[in-house]
C-alpha cells in the first residue's frame, strides 16, 4: 500500500440495468475498509464508486420498459445511491458516467489516445455477448452461449467502427506485471492476465453507430459514432478526480487502488493500464480482485435472475451482520457461497451468541458486582495486530483474527466463572477488568468492519461506568 498522505480507492461502477445486487455489495464493503483503514492511520481519502449509464443493455432495457434512457438511468442511479446509508459506506464521491464532466473527460482521453496514433477505423464482424458488453472468440463460448450469461442470444454484429490499437501495448503491459509483482491481487489473477497478454492482444472496438445505439458519449469530431461503453466508463477513475481540468486533485491521488470482480480481470488489469498508456498517464497503483459469490453452487447474478438484494438484507438483519458475512465469511479473494440458511446460522452463532453475548455478560456483571464502576486489572491485556493483514488487502483473515481473541475471552470467562466468585473481590475485579479491556482491545480494530456496533460498544464501555446497552445481535428465532 501507498505510504503518502494521500489514498486513492475506488470500485467499479455497476450497469444500472437492474437494482443493486450483493456481489456488488461485497466489493463496496471490502474498499470502505479499506478506505476507513487508510483513513484511520491520518490519510486524506478519496473513495469513490457510482453508475456506469451508456451502452447496449442499458439502451435495449430502457426501451424494453418504454421509459426514456436517461430518466430510466436516474431512477436506478438513485437505487444505487441507497446502498450509502444501507450499508454505512464512507465513500466521498459517486460518479455517474452520464455527468457532464465525465463526458468531456472521455472525449479528452480518447483525442490523447488519437493523437498518440493508437485510434483509427475499420469494418469488422464479430460475435459480441451484450451482458459483458465485450467481444467473444469461439474459445470463450460454450456451446455458443457466454459463459457469464448463458439466457443471452450472442449476437453476430458487422459494422464500421473506431478501434483502439490494444496490440500495441504487449510488451509494455507484460513489463508492467513483471516490474510489479503485486500489481494484480491475488497472485493467481496476476497470472491469469499474463497468460492473456502473452498470447496476443488483438485490436478493440471503441466506438458503436450512433444510428444502432444512440445513448453514449459523442465521438470528437465524429457525429456518427459513439464511444463504446467500456472505453468510456474506465475513464470514471480519473474523471471523478476532476481529469483534466482539476490537475492538482488529480496528481494528488492518482494513481489510485482499483476494485473489482474476475469477471473484470482483463478490463481492469490490462484494457484500461493499455489505455492510460496511450493518454500518456500513470497506470494504476494496484488492482485487487474478488471472486464470485454463488448460492447453492450456482453463481449469483442479474443476468440468471438469482439477485440477492442487500439493501433488504441490511434492513431485516441489520447492517453490520450483512457487513460481517461478507467480510468474515466470504474468502477476500475466492469465491463462496451465500445462503440465507448459512447467513442466519452465523448471524446467531458469531454475532448474536458470540460478540452480543459476550458484551452483554461483561456488561452486566460489572453492572451487578461493582455499580456498573468498570474495574481495573493486574492481568496482562494481549494486544492485536492486524495490520499485516490489512496492509495485503486479507480483510477475512483479520476479521477471523478479532474472532480468535474474542473466543478467547469466552473460553476465560468460562474457565474463571466470575459468576461463582463470592468472597475475593480483587481476583473478581481482575477477571472483569480484563474482560472490559479485551473487549476495548477488540472494539479498537472493529471500527472499521461494523463501525455502528463499535460505536455502541464504545457507549458501553468507553467511560468509568458501563453505559446503558441493549443486545445489539438480538438472536434469530427459528
Amino acid at each position: 500500500m501507498t505510504d503518502n498522505k494521500n489514498f486513492y480507492i475506488t470500485t467499479t461502477l455497476p450497469y444500472v440495468n437492474a437494482e443493486p445486487h450483493i456481489g456488488f455489495a461485497l466489493e463496496i464493503i471490502q474498499a470502505d475498509v479499506i478506505a476507513r483503514y487508510h483513513k484511520s492511520l491520518g490519510k486524506n481519502i478519496v473513495f469513490n464508486t457510482g453508475t456506469d449509464e451508456h451502452g447496449q443493455k442499458i439502451y435495449n432495457k430502457a426501451q424494453e420498459v418504454g421509459q426514456d434512457v436517461q430518466e430510466y438511468c436516474d431512477t436506478y442511479a438513485a437505487k444505487f445511491e441507497l446502498l450509502q446509508n444501507a450499508l454505512n459506506l464512507s465513500y466521498t464521491d459517486f460518479i455517474r458516467t452520464t455527468d457532464p464532466d465525465h463526458k468531456k473527460a472521455a472525449q479528452e482521453f480518447w483525442q490523447l489516445c488519437d493523437k498518440n496514433g493508437d485510434i483509427y477505423k475499420k469494418m469488422y464482424k464479430v460475435k459480441y455477448c451484450v451482458g459483458c458488453e465485450l467481444e467473444k472468440t469461439d474459445s470463450e463460448l460454450v456451446e455458443g452461449k457466454c459463459q457469464e450469461h448463458p439466457n443471452m442470444t450472442i449476437e453476430e454484429r458487422e459494422e464500421e467502427n473506431y478501434f483502439f490499437k490494444f496490440s500495441n501495448y504487449q510488451e509494455k503491459l507484460l513489463k508492467l506485471y513483471s516490474d510489479n509483482p503485486e500489481f494484480v491481487l491475488p497472485k493467481e489473477k496476476l497470472n491469469e492476465i499474463k497468460v492473456f497478454v502473452d498470447n496476443g492482444l488483438k485490436d478493440f472496438s471503441i466506438s458503436r453507430l450512433k444510428a444502432k445505439m444512440p445513448h453514449g458519449v459523442p465521438v470528437p469530431g465524429d457525429p456518427e459514432h459513439v464511444m463504446y461503453v467500456w472505453f468510456d466508463a474506465l475513464i470514471n477513475y480519473i474523471s471523478t478526480l476532476g481529469w483534466p481540468k482539476n490537475t492538482k486533485k488529480f496528481k494528488q491521488f492518482w494513481p489510485g487502488v482499483q476494485t473489482a470482480g474476475k469477471d473484470n480481470l482483463r478490463q481492469q488489469s490490462a484494457m484500461w493500464q493499455a489505455m492510460l498508456m496511450s493518454a500518456g498517464l500513470p497506470v494504476s497503483e494496484k488492482v485487487l480482485i474478488h471472486g464470485f459469490i454463488f448460492s447453492n453452487g450456482q453463481k449469483i447474478s442479474k443476468s440468471l435472475g438469482n439477485s440477492v438484494n442487500p439493501i433488504e438484507l441490511a434492513e431485516q438483519y441489520g447492517t453490520d451482520a450483512l457487513r460481517y458475512f461478507l467480510l468474515k465469511e466470504i474468502p477476500t479473494f475466492k469465491d463462496s457461497d451465500f445462503t440465507l440458511k448459512r447467513f442466519e446460522e452465523v448471524y446467531n452463532a458469531d454475532l448474536a451468541n458470540g460478540l452480543g453475548n459476550l458484551v452483554s455478560r461483561v456488561a452486566a456483571m460489572i453492572n451487578k458486582n461493582f455499580k456498573g464502576e468498570i474495574p481495573k486489572t493486574t492481568e496482562e491485556l494481549e494486544k492485536i495486530d492486524i495490520t499485516g493483514y490489512l496492509e495485503n488487502y486479507k480483510l477475512d483473515l483479520a476479521m477471523k483474527q478479532l474472532w480468535k481473541h474474542l473466543a478467547k475471552a469466552d473460553k476465560y470467562i468460562e474457565q474463571t466463572k466470575p459468576w461463582e466468585i463470592k468472597d475475593d473481590e480483587e481476583k473478581l475485579k481482575n477477571i472483569l477488568g480484563k474482560l472490559a479491556l479485551d473487549l476495548i482491545e477488540v472494539n479498537k480494530n472493529l471500527k472499521i468492519f461494523l463501525p455502528e456496533t463499535a460505536e455502541k460498544i464504545d457507549k458501553i464501555f468507553a467511560g468509568n461506568k458501563v453505559g446503558k446497552f441493549e443486545p445489539l445481535f438480538p438472536r434469530l428465532k427459528k
